[in-house]
């Protein structure tokens, strides 16, 4: 059995939705769909999910939000006219959004998240009546009904263990089951929003709860890419690549899939394909436990900008009992979480994300440490990016470090860092932020040409 679970672009439109359906219904063994928001249909267009959120902001700050609301139906309704399913699934919808936007706005969180749930709950049903319209045994299920329970946390819920056992029934069902991505219902009944690629976190529990053989990702690229193809002209495609290489690469800056997304599958070990909506013919990119074969030591290069460094420099520093707990409990009580920490017998340096660190916050950290540590030198460094090589191949492969450094340098481009982890799965340079594309580029140029 296969759990197929399509984004935002697969299902912008009448058409798309057409295609969509015609892959599910070509492979008897998708008998799963899990499904986002309607996404942009063209460049300037705005995602369904993007409307409910302008729309819950609309009934927060003025009480009503009747233009907005009708917006999310209107582009509903169009949907359901071309798809040719009539007014019953319009009606359906439109009451359904009438009742969240005029639902209890006493918590704001809480009424964002129902709004903001609405166009995946919502997308599920236009998708299951389609199918239905065109004779295919098909029925939508609510994540309520199927007992996804999530934590208490409004756009920040985690997956609460017993919803797996209260899922396992979902693999016995008839038929087609469409079941909405992005959202489940805490253990009191609320709406409760995943973070950032919740539908994707949606599939991989669906998966794992029925313990599929296949959880397929279907997106609008053919495959995932050596590089950032932004960057770089035709990259090379990875066809196959483990759990730990594409966590490292969506943590670095890989937008295809969401790092949160492959904890579910991986527990249970099983593998994931991305493939494209508008060319599922292609071979896509599968993600497995162990790969098959290694061949290049370096499976791809991503990016992240939006980072600072917090130099620190204190003579025998590994000499000093509790030093580093020291400065994680000063994080700690600012309510902030570092990225990493790389360090030397006498310095370290905390990497943590700059939007965490506003001017009060880097004032006081830079005093306490000063103060309570009495270090040497402390300083900081903003607008900082990180660049990573991965590939499980690294480990057993001599002078990776040598050909990436020498690469960089050839490029002019000087490291504020250079950070392995004990996997070697990945390396990490930090670079200045303007000169992060040309690092990845001449990365690239070194592994791959």
């Amino acid at each position: 059995m296969k759990v197929a679970k399509f984004g935002g672009t697969s299902l912008a439109s009448a058409d798309q939705i057409r295609k969509v359906c015609s892959i599910v219904t070509s492979d008897p063994d998708r008998r799963l769909v899990v499904v986002s928001a309607p996404g942009k249909r063209f460049k300037e267009d705005t995602k369904v999910t993007d409307m409910l959120i302008a729309c819950a902001k609309a009934g927060l700050q003025k009480g009503v939000a009747d233009d907005e609301l009708q917006a999310v139906v209107t582009r509903f309704a169009d949907i359901a006219a071309e798809l040719g399913i009539g007014d019953e699934i319009t009606r359906i919808i439109a009451t359904d959004l009438k009742a969240r936007a005029e639902g209890d706005k006493s918590n704001s969180s809480r009424y964002m998240d129902s709004l903001k749930a609405a166009g995946e709950d919502n997308c599920a049903k236009l998708v299951a009546a389609y199918l239905q319209s065109i004779g295919v045994e098909a029925r939508y299920v609510s994540p309520k009904d199927a007992g996804l329970l999530l934590s208490d946390e409004f756009g920040n819920a985690q997956v609460l263990p017993q919803s797996y056992d209260n899922m396992k029934y979902l693999s016995d069902l008839p038929g087609i089951t469409i079941f909405p991505g992005f959202f489940g219902y805490s253990l009191s009944g609320e709406v409760v929003t995943l973070p950032r690629g919740g539908s994707d976190i949606t599939g991989s529990i669906v998966s794992a709860a029925v313990n599929a053989d296949l959880y397929e990702n279907f997106t609008d690229v053919d495959s995932v890419y050596s590089v950032n193809p932004n960057l770089i002209k035709s990259p090379k495609p990875i066809h196959e690549l483990t759990y730990r290489e594409m966590r490292e690469l969506s943590y670095a800056g890989f937008s295809v899939f969401h790092e949160e997304a492959l904890i579910p599958v991986f527990h249970k070990g099983i593998p994931v394909r991305i493939k494209n909506t508008n060319n599922p013919g292609a071979p896509g990119t599968t993600i497995v436990k162990e790969r098959h074969s290694i061949t290049d030591p370096v499976v791809g290069i991503a990016s992240d900008s939006g980072f600072c460094f917090i130099y620190i420099s204190k003579y025998l520093m590994n000499h000093e009992v509790g030093f580093g707990r020291k400065i994680l409990q000063i994080l700690e009580e600012e309510h902030i979480s570092f990225e990493h920490i790389p360090s030397g017998i006498d310095n370290m340096s905390i990497i943590l994300k700059q939007h965490v660190l506003d001017e009060q916050k880097e004032a006081r950290i830079v005093e306490r440490i000063k103060n309570e540590l009495a270090v040497d030198d402390i300083s900081v460094e903003k607008d900082l990016a990180l660049v990573m090589i991965v590939g499980e191949g690294m480990r057993n492969t001599l002078g990776i470090t040598a050909r990436a450094a020498g690469a960089l340098a050839k490029a002019h481009i000087n490291l504020e860092m250079i950070n392995q982890g004990p996997s070697e799965v990945s390396m990490m340079f930090g670079v200045k932020a303007h000169q992060s594309n040309k690092a990845v580029g001449a990365l690239y140029d070194e592994f791959f040409k």
